[in-house]
């Protein structure tokens, strides 16, 4: 069982076992003797079963059993000493067992209250304040109950809400001071002093497109969606300049995978201002990394790249032979992009396929009717790629691989999320039951480029509730915190830096580090050992627990985020500093 679906079990197991504790104290205050005994048997059968489960997460790391261990498990400890010996007693009065039940049932449900409202990382003030909430309603439920709490629960109740209060929730404090994120760029802006060879202009701005022969409301660059195809040959210099129209909310230019200068990174209030209607920004760099790569919107981005501010920036080494396809995956106002296409190709021709997943979940695609070989990933080339038939593959949020072959004379099709892209020829395949290649172990492997390490820095991924805003929000966390208040990573120039991402949560993030490529170490504590995987975007799975590195070369402010745009917009943002 994976590290994941432990955590979906113990989280199962924790609600099933509130829930019995609290229906058996609810049947015992209605004298339903039969059932409340039997949901206090489960009650208890499930709090016991809990114990394995936290054991195991114990094992896979501290990381995704901390609170578990220091907070659920004691208050599930009391729950059993406290209702266990009473239970196999089973007085003759049932209810007398009503309070018993209703405590255990408050102290499963502050353990449980801990992990989703809170998570990483454990805390006394927040293990008191579950503690006093458990005191507080079993000294309620005595009173309604007809019985009076003892003068010891009275004092252990009062006690207990001094230290709260002392101690503090632990809610309302970040775990140590975040540096505030400068406006504008704060470093040197390096900028290519050539003269332009490849000049683009994008105007952003409401625009209605049609998709699937329906009229839907967008956000365009040059009134497209995706915008234009910006491409560049190794050596040009590119300037791009931005106007804005009638986007109220501002927009920006973010080259998601390509490596600019900190000043050309576009990201509103750290590299530069949002570009409001009416107004104009230039980006000017150097075409030095051959690559497929996107660009889009960095202002409002979750809200902007949905609507449609986006499209594909492709970096050639030289005038390409043969055919090569773009393939930006899309999805605007519920419908699928792009639309299919079939363009036949002379069978020996070389083909080019250029994947690129624009949007906030991970997609599978699968190529059919041909061998192929994924010959990059993330605009970086892979070491000795084998031929591949028959298989799928996963491309996290912002993700790109290029997929090689030579066109057969029978006809191939791409297929993304079984739905046909891009055909050369009519084809029918059943795809869904094709294994999904592993990155980790594809290719020729080469050793580690360096052989130290100078900064390492520890990412847990949650969710818990952000109460440091006027209004709470349930955010995404890293480390407890939510933006801005999360610690920014100071690094020195020249650093080999180290990223441990664990993922304690249900959902995946795919995360993105601006202006540097990560090489990947390991996955699950198993070394990758295939071709050097250096990527930009790479799904953290419930449960997974990723090592990269990268050599900090690229001076400046850079976001770190997930690329599921929504959870980086509720909290899930942090950014790298050089000192």
């Amino acid at each position: 069982m994976t590290t994941g679906s432990l955590l979906a079990v113990d989280l199962a197991i924790a609600v099933l076992a509130a829930a019995a504790w609290l229906g058996g104290g609810a049947a015992s205050a209605a004298r339903r003797r039969p059932l409340a005994l039997g949901l206090a048997a489960f009650a208890l059968l499930a709090t016991l079963a809990r114990a394995f489960t936290t054991i195991a997460l114990a094992r896979a790391g501290w990381w995704f059993a901390g609170e578990k261990v220091l907070i659920a498990a004691p208050l599930s400890l009391a729950a059993v000493v406290v209702a266990g010996p009473r239970l196999l007693r089973a007085p003759g009065d049932i209810r007398s067992l009503a309070v018993p039940l209703l405590f255990a049932g408050y102290a499963q449900s502050g353990g449980l209250l801990v992990t989703l409202l809170h998570g990483y990382p454990a805390s006394a003030g927040v293990g008191l304040l579950a503690l006093a909430g458990v005191v507080a309603a079993t000294g309620v439920s005595w009173r309604v109950l007809g019985a009076r709490p003892s003068r010891m629960v009275s004092r252990a109740a009062l006690v207990v809400a001094v230290a709260t209060l002392v101690t503090g929730t632990g809610l309302a404090v970040a775990p140590e001071a975040a540096p505030g994120v400068p406006h504008g760029p704060g470093y040197p802006t390096a900028r290519t002093a050539d003269e332009p060879t490849r000049r683009f202009a994008l105007t952003a701005g409401t625009a209605t497109v049609s998709v699937s022969g329906r009229d839907v409301a967008a956000w365009a660059f040059n009134a497209q969606v995706p915008g234009p195809e910006l491409t560049a040959t190794v050596g040009d210099v590119l300037e791009v300049t931005l106007r804005n129209r009638d986007i109220t909310r501002g927009v920006t230019l973010h080259w998601h995978g390509y490596d600019v200068p900190n000043s050309q990174d576009g990201v509103p209030g750290v590299t530069q201002a949002a570009v409001l209607p009416g107004q104009e920004f230039v980006y000017r760099f150097r075409a030095d990394q051959v690559g497929t790569y996107w660009y889009h919107t960095h202002a409002v981005s979750d809200v902007g790249v949905r609507m449609g501010l986006y499209g594909v920036l492709v970096v050639r080494p030289a005038p390409m032979t043969g055919v090569d396809v773009t393939v930006p995956v899309h999805t605007l106002a519920g419908l699928a992009l792009p639309e299919p296409r079939t363009e036949p190709v002379e069978a020996g021709v070389p083909v080019r396929l250029r994947l690129i997943n624009t949007d906030s979940t991970t997609h599978r695609y699968a190529l059919a009717g041909t061998p192929f070989r994924v010959a990059a990933i993330d605009g970086y080339d892979l070491r000795g790629p084998a031929s591949l038939v028959d298989t799928a593959v996963l491309i996290p949020a912002g993700g790109r691989y290029d997929l090689v072959f030579t066109a057969p004379p029978t006809p191939v099709a791409l297929f993304v999320d079984g739905r046909p892209v891009y055909s050369t020829g009519p084809v029918s395949a059943a795809t869904g039951a094709w294994p999904v290649l592993d990155p980790l172990t594809y290719g020729v492997g080469s050793p580690v480029p360096w052989s130290r390490v100078d900064k390492e820095f520890t990412l847990v991924l949650d969710r818990g509730l952000d109460l440091r805003g006027l209004l709470p929000r349930y955010a995404h966390t890293v480390n407890g915190a939510a933006d801005p208040d999360i610690p920014s990573q100071v690094v020195r120039l020249g650093d080999v830096v180290a990223f441990t991402i664990v993922n304690r949560s249900q959902i995946v993030h795919p995360w993105h580090l601006h202006g540097h490529h990560v090489l990947v170490l390991s996955r699950n504590g198993e070394p990758a050992t295939g071709s050097p995987l250096w990527l930009d975007s790479f799904d953290v799975r419930p449960g997974e627990v990723w090592e990269v590195a990268f050599r900090a070369d690229n001076p400046g402010m850079w976001a770190n985020h997930c690329h599921n745009l929504a959870h980086a917009d509720a909290g899930m943002t942090l950014h790298l500093m050089y000192s």
